[in-house]
């Protein structure tokens, strides 16, 4: 990397690319010029001679190839899967948006579960028939919640039960940093870790790994009373499998806010699959100010050539 003396150049290549402008140029980012685009074709020509690009996967993936001087992308959301392309060049340090949606995804996990628990929904339906519904709520208290996956996303969903006093389950490759978690699971052991949970979140990130990890025999070791919550990507879950499992009753229902294909083709039996939420991947949307926040704080590391925060490993995927 260049030293502090040495001019950088950003390309902004963003939908949102005025506002994250704005917020950079009222930093005061030393040794920095800013270029701004939303058009990839426009950002091939005008963003040559720049080393550093901030912006949406999505549009960076067109122009990461004609970009030459590039070496550090700092993506500007959580999940960088165009970049994997195998015809995209990967000789350059790729960064993502961690620990600024644990907020977001805790307040549309637990207001699903307090939903379903509280039977919002089902008391609302009952009022549209002015029918008097004195049927037993539920409680969270007492629940086991089983994460799959446990990064920065899964550890804040662990924090957040633990108010409710949840019992906490994790599912991870290897790590066990979490103290709000109490047990583990790795492994072969994901037949173990499913058994018995109320609730299953997935947050886990599209990768080779994860690919259709939450398969029929996965789904089918989930008891008949557990919900499934995905706000991880769409890759990890075998739709059809779940179509099943629905159907016949081995699952109680779901919550899919992510899927194989978005958006999700009007003729897909997701929509018309009883006891599913569908929420068209809004469960944690960009707050701006945190991800310029963070680029601000990657850049100061940049600069100074030191390691930047949450690099992706490219043979990992995430």
């Amino acid at each position: 990397m260049k030293n502090q003396q040495d001019l950088h150049r950003l390309l902004i290549l963003s939908t949102e690319c005025d506002v994250y402008n704005q917020i950079f140029t009222q930093a005061g980012l030393s040794n920095l010029s800013i270029l701004v685009s939303d058009d990839p074709v426009h950002a091939m020509k005008s963003g040559i001679l720049c080393d550093v690009i901030f912006g949406e996967p999505s549009l960076v993936c067109h122009v990461i190839n004609h970009l030459p001087y590039v070496k550090w992308f700092q993506s500007s959301w959580a999940g960088v899967e165009p970049m994997f392309d195998p015809g995209l060049r990967k000789n350059y340090v790729l960064s993502n948006a961690r620990n600024v949606y644990g907020e977001m995804m805790s307040e549309y996990v637990f207001g699903y579960m307090v939903a379903i628990e509280r039977r919002i929904l089902l008391r609302w339906q009952s009022q549209l028939k002015g029918v008097w519904d004195e049927s037993t709520p539920g409680t969270l208290k007492g629940k086991r919640i089983g994460l799959l996956g446990v990064g920065s996303i899964g550890s804040h969903l662990a924090a957040t039960a633990h108010h409710f006093n949840m019992q906490v389950l994790g599912y991870t490759r290897m790590s066990e940093t979490c103290r709000d978690v109490d047990q583990y699971f790795h492994g072969v052991k994901i037949v173990d870790f499913v058994d018995g949970l109320d609730y299953l979140v997935c947050s886990l990130p599209g990768t080779k790994a994860t690919k259709g990890l939450l398969n029929d025999d996965l789904l089918t070791a989930l008891p008949r009373k557990a919900w499934l919550i995905n706000v991880g990507r769409g890759s990890v879950l075998d739709e059809t499998a779940l179509v099943k499992a629905l159907h016949a009753g081995s699952l109680a229902g779901a919550v899919l806010d992510v899927f194989i294909e978005e958006p999700l083709p009007v003729s897909h039996p997701l929509w018309h699959t009883p006891n599913t939420y569908i929420t068209s991947h809004t469960a944690a949307k960009n707050y701006i100010p945190d991800i310029a926040a963070l680029f601000i704080e990657n850049y100061k590391l940049f600069i100074n050539g030191l390691p930047l925060l949450y690099q992706v490993n490219f043979e990992q995927q995430y």
